[in-house]
């Protein structure tokens, strides 16, 4: 049986990591993981074929030769290991979480720090029990700072993450209503979300902390924090400006001055994201206007808050996912955008919300009324509160090639799963 030790010795011969054979690196390791429906120890071999110098398996049977490097369990190897690898930094360690803006608000922090000095930054949203080992892993001597995106879809998930890349600092973005399903009930998000604010105290990090919001204040209060947030009492004060469909933020610099920057964001409910970032740059010493800089230089992708103008209509494109905080703020968002172009809101469902769903549909669909925005609601869980619509994107494809949608301005928001972003080749 390999050691921690032993494995972290191969572990440094090799060019990386990684656990699919369709992703193999040249020189790099490859860490045999099995779940419910699949057994990667099979792969091992192709694995080596393909490039890899060494494989990790737990699996007696599928071992070789002295470049299978056999543990009791892949996955547990893999996240001791990327423990192992990350206590060799004294880097700081930013953990984010939160219900919503989570991947968008490493991102812009990644803008920040990665424009003034080395940084590590979660790849996508790669941030459960496999992603955040995978990102500590891509740690090397030349980063200066690392900032981890942790996800969670029941109580327990934050706090085995943060077991796992052990941050310096934290912050959650916000607490909202997702996952319900697995969490219970939203004082179950609560508890799973602020896992982050125990780890960090217990072992005497700082926390950054949204002044604006009371439950996160209160649910901080004794920590070390930075604050930020429109409230003039915040280490970091800022607030929104403007009316056009993009976010422009003005925050105060360390000497007292403003500084302005124009985002390629869509939404006010985007501004302490964005405001999160500036506290982290102004805590680390980035200068204000390579701060302002870099937000206004962000531009997002990954159909989240992208704005498109297709020729045919201009589209806001947020369908990665939806759940009811993140869904109220976008149509109220929407709903204040200044615009000549009339409105229409494509929305689909909201997955995994459990016994609330029809409750929490019923009130998206109530809250579309009394903004007058004319809307089509798309998937199964829409179609039992509101009995018109479409219960699939595709049925929605076929009435727009009938008949066109053009000059308007789109709203385009629901759970991944219900692929939105398919019509957009269509508007």
């Amino acid at each position: 049986m390999t050691t921690l030790e032993n494995l972290y010795s191969r572990f440094l011969e090799c060019s990386g990591v990684c656990t699919d054979t369709r992703n193999v690196l040249e020189g790099g390791l490859f860490i045999a993981l099995k779940g419910p429906n699949f057994n990667a120890n099979g792969f091992a071999k192709e694995a080596l074929e393909k490039g890899s110098r060494f494989v990790v398996v737990d699996d007696p049977d599928v071992v070789l030769d002295e470049r299978f490097l056999l543990v009791k369990d892949g996955l547990s190897a893999l996240q001791n290991l990327a423990t192992h690898h990350r206590r060799h930094f004294t880097i700081p360690v930013i953990g984010i979480t939160g219900t919503n803006g989570k991947t968008t608000t490493k991102e812009l922090v990644h803008a920040v720090l990665g424009a003034d000095r080395p940084t590590l930054a979660t790849i996508g949203n790669l941030n459960n029990h496999i992603g955040v080992p995978l990102t500590l892993l891509r740690l090397t001597k030349e980063h200066r700072i690392a900032i981890i995106e942790m996800g969670a879809n029941k109580i327990g998930d934050i706090a085995e993450l943060v077991a796992i890349a052990e941050p310096t600092y934290g912050a959650i973005t916000n607490v909202g209503k997702a996952h319900l399903e697995g969490f219970g009930s939203f004082e179950g998000v609560v508890t799973a979300k602020t896992e982050m604010y125990q780890y960090i105290q217990v072992h005497s990090g700082s926390l950054f902390v949204n002044a604006d919001d009371d439950l996160l204040m209160a649910k901080s209060k004794g920590a070390v924090r930075v604050t930020y947030g429109r409230d003039l009492k915040a280490n970091t004060v800022g607030n929104a400006s403007g009316s056009g469909p993009f976010l422009e933020i003005t925050f105060t610099g360390h000497n007292g001055s403003l500084f302005r920057a124009t985002t390629r964001l869509i939404g006010d409910y985007n501004l302490h994201n964005a405001l999160l970032a500036v506290a982290i740059g102004q805590h680390f010493n980035v200068p204000d206007q390579r701060i302002a800089d870099s937000l206004t230089a962000y531009v997002p992708s990954n159909n989240r808050s992208q704005f498109t103008d297709t020729g045919k209509n201009e589209l806001i494109l947020d369908a990665y996912n939806a759940n009811p905080t993140s869904m109220k703020a976008a149509l109220e968002n929407f709903a204040a955008i200044r615009t000549d172009r009339p409105k229409l809101m494509i929305l689909g469902d909201m997955r995994e919300l459990g016994a609330e769903s029809a409750q929490e549909h019923s009130a998206i669909v109530d809250l579309a009324e009394r903004l007058s925005l004319e809307t089509v609601f798309i998937g199964t869980e829409f179609e039992k509160v509101r009995k018109s619509g479409y219960v699939n994107v595709q049925d929605l494809l076929i009435a727009l090639k009938d008949q066109p949608v053009t000059g308007k301005l789109i709203l385009v928001k629901g759970s991944r799963g219900i692929k939105l972003e398919t019509v957009v080749g269509v508007l």
